[in-house]
């Protein structure tokens, strides 16, 4: 029964977020886009049907009345100009999760349901206004019983059956457009959504939280000036998150840094390269560096809360976009060009110098600015211009990446209106880029390569007899279906059918509210 009342709920959730969307003008660029399935458009003017559209959209308003889920789709979203738009993307930057904080006799419960024991045995006191509050969790400050003062980030109650509701839904849409074709498959909203469960998913665990603070710390033990509160792991469950308290002042308080006498030029250069440390040497890095979460500390020391998003990339990935990143600095478009090719991310159908010829005209004009006026967010915006030019099929693993490069160089410039990420990180890139794709590099990883290549070839020949088994043995497995697609024809009918009677009952309803 659920498989086949399933597309019916998720057709009315998509109706009532729809109708919201409509109501805030948030539908109008993707129903005139000419690259939007005509299916969709259809779709689309019927989610408005009735509603008063504003002039101007309001995205971040939308996402907002939706609720929390949507708020964290919308500031996945806003990472992605190229799926919606410059005009969306910068109004989905205002999104802010800060919420209503729940009753502490609420909180205390899920704590201590989550402990299964009474607070006083692992706190001394605890402050019953919270700190922060936003939709997936909220902050109190504590004392433990060893005296030391503690932040403590709590779950909300109920949050995950609500997320995993959306997400759910997220998942079944994205399987019905997504084979449409063109520009919507082109831009992979599965993956999209993909990589957004699995953020979700990493913030509503907080042992995984916490388990990717620790591996940060770490990694950053070569960069003393940049801290991560310790974990507190005898008072840290799925849904309770006991850190280190950070007694310092938000970077986003200008005012109040130089008042308290930091040198932010310092400030701005111990973040961009605890960041190069992340992502270009580790491939590991704080992927919500905003500055509500960086704080600065005495001693010109940089700290970070909130491991609720990390993103990962692997060596291959990272040698790749450092070889474009300086591609582009020295003027090198043919390599950048090949290096695409190379990591298909250009289809082969198309001509590596015809591509070359693209890339010069984002690369040139940066490089011909002063340099404190060359930005990665201008590079970001030339090269997601031309993706759609050439097929260029959307790299979630590297999502996360540009968002971050672009926040962290706009914390970095209002720390620092001078700074420069080119000039600040040349030394470090290149000094990487010369050990990881040097001569020695080379002769080493090849090593490396065929030593495991050799290793692997026991398992192999395992996996191939199982694979083709004698005859008598038995077939392999077919592969499972995840979604089911609704069927143009019979299906889209009874979708349609379905929209029409909830967009008569929604429109009914609002002409009863307004009467």
């Amino acid at each position: 029964m659920e498989d086949l009342t399933s597309p019916v709920v998720h057709t009315f959730r998509l109706l009532k977020w729809g109708r919201t969307l409509a109501r805030h003008g948030a539908l109008q660029g993707l129903e005139r886009d000419r690259n939007t399935p005509l299916r969709l458009r259809r779709l689309l003017r019927l989610a408005r049907l009735g509603a008063r559209v504003p002039e101007a959209p309001r995205y971040a308003e939308a996402f907002t009345a939706i609720g929390p889920a949507a708020i964290k789709l919308g500031q996945t979203l806003a990472t992605r100009p190229d799926l919606v738009g410059d005009a969306a993307a910068i109004d989905l930057l205002r999104l802010q999760d800060a919420v209503a904080p729940v009753p502490f006799a609420v909180i205390r419960a899920q704590m201590e349901g989550s402990f299964g024991r009474p607070l006083d045995q692992f706190y001394t006191h605890i402050e019953e206004a919270p700190i922060g509050a936003a939709s997936i969790a909220q902050v109190h400050r504590a004392v433990t019983t060893e005296g030391r003062t503690v932040a403590v980030k709590v779950l909300r109650p109920g949050v995950e059956e609500e997320f995993a509701r959306a997400i759910d839904t997220y998942e079944w849409a994205a399987a019905q457009i997504e084979p449409m074709g063109g520009e919507i498959a082109r831009l992979q909203p599965r993956q999209v959504i993909e990589m957004f469960k699995r953020w979700t998913q990493r913030e509503l665990n907080f042992t995984r939280e916490a388990a990717s603070a620790s591996e940060l710390a770490e990694n950053m033990a070569a960069e003393p000036d940049f801290v991560v509160p310790a974990i507190d792991w005898q008072r840290t469950t799925g849904r309770v998150l006991t850190i280190e308290w950070i007694d310092g002042i938000k970077l986003s308080d200008r005012a109040a840094l130089i008042a308290a006498g930091h040198d932010l030029p310092h400030l701005a250069r111990v973040l961009v390269h605890a960041f190069l440390r992340q992502a270009i040497a580790d491939g590991f890095f704080h992927a919500d560096m905003h500055q509500g979460n960086l704080f600065a500390l005495p001693g010109g020391r940089v700290a970070a809360i909130d491991f609720g998003i990390m993103g990962r990339i692997d060596r291959r990935a990272r040698m790749w976009l450092a070889e474009i990143l300086y591609g582009l600095i020295t003027g090198n478009y043919r390599r950048v060009a090949e290096i695409h090719f190379e990591a298909q991310y250009v289809p082969s159908h198309h001509n590596v110098a015809e591509f070359a010829t693209a890339l010069r005209a984002v690369g040139e004009p940066m490089r011909g600015l002063p340099v404190k006026d060359m930005s990665i967010g201008m590079m970001l915006d030339g090269l997601f211009a031309i993706t759609r030019d050439f097929d260029m099929v959307t790299q979630p693993h590297l999502l996360l990446l540009q968002k971050t490069m672009v926040m962290v160089e706009g914390v970095a410039t209002g720390l620092d209106p001078d700074i420069n990420l080119w000039e600040t990180a040349g030394p470090f890139v290149e000094e990487w880029i010369r050990t990881e794709l040097g001569p020695e590099a080379a002769v080493a990883d090849r090593i490396v390569t065929d030593l495991r290549t050799l290793s692997r070839l026991p398992d192999l020949v395992r996996r191939i007899e199982a694979r083709f088994p004698p005859p008598g043995g038995a077939p392999p497995a077919p592969p499972l279906k995840v979604i089911e697609r609704v069927r143009i024809g019979g299906g889209w009918r009874y979708v349609a059918m379905a929209l029409l009677g909830a967009a008569a009952g929604v429109a009914g309803l609002s002409a009863v509210q307004a009467w």
